[in-house]
């Protein structure tokens, strides 16, 4: 497989938070061909506004967007906000939406995973964020979905979980449309 750039979206703000560690941990075991690059600084985006969108988009979320048009691919890594995904998340995904029609998330395959310390693992906020992505533009990869308990298993050594994530990394890295019909 070529190089596919993979660029992460991670929905918790917390320096030390388990998705972003799950983020860096996959970076090291990316599979071989696949480059993955975390998003930084999505606290610093405005929330947005149509008024702030146009000829004078902030300069965070034109560099948002330039990242994700580089990108192949993007992965949400997120966990759940009550019982859904977490606004930064969501902003994020609302700034890629724009221009309607054309946004920088238009056509990129897209996935989510992530892990929580709940029985249920995030997969509210997954189901949430699959349909808020899809709805922006993007092309949802069904297979790309990993919510993850983190209550039983340590998810960043657990070679089980490991396993399953990297594979759903694969699993996007690897899509194409001819695949998928």
């Amino acid at each position: 497989m070529a190089d596919t750039r993979v660029l992460i979206l991670v929905g918790s703000l917390r320096a030390d938070s388990l998705n972003r560690r799950i983020a860096e941990k996959l970076q090291e075991l990316a599979p071989s061909g696949v480059e993955i690059e975390i998003a930084e600084n999505l606290h610093e985006l405005p929330f947005y506004n149509e008024d702030l969108d146009g000829e004078n988009v902030p300069a965070t979320a034109a560099a948002l967007r330039d990242r994700v048009v580089a990108a192949d691919r993007v992965l949400a890594v997120t966990p759940e906000y009550n019982g859904t995904m977490p606004a930064v998340l969501n902003n994020a995904i609302d700034w890629l939406s724009r221009p309607y029609g054309v946004g920088a998330i238009k056509g990129k395959p897209f996935g989510v995973i992530g892990a929580t310390p709940t029985p249920y693992g995030g997969k509210w906020a997954h189901q949430d964020t699959v349909r808020s992505a899809g709805i922006a533009g993007a092309v949802v990869v069904e297979d790309v979905t990993v919510s993850q308990s983190a209550l039983e298993v340590d998810v960043l050594t657990d070679p089980e979980v490991l396993d399953r994530l990297v594979a759903a990394v694969r699993t996007l890295a690897e899509y194409t449309e001819e695949a998928a019909a």
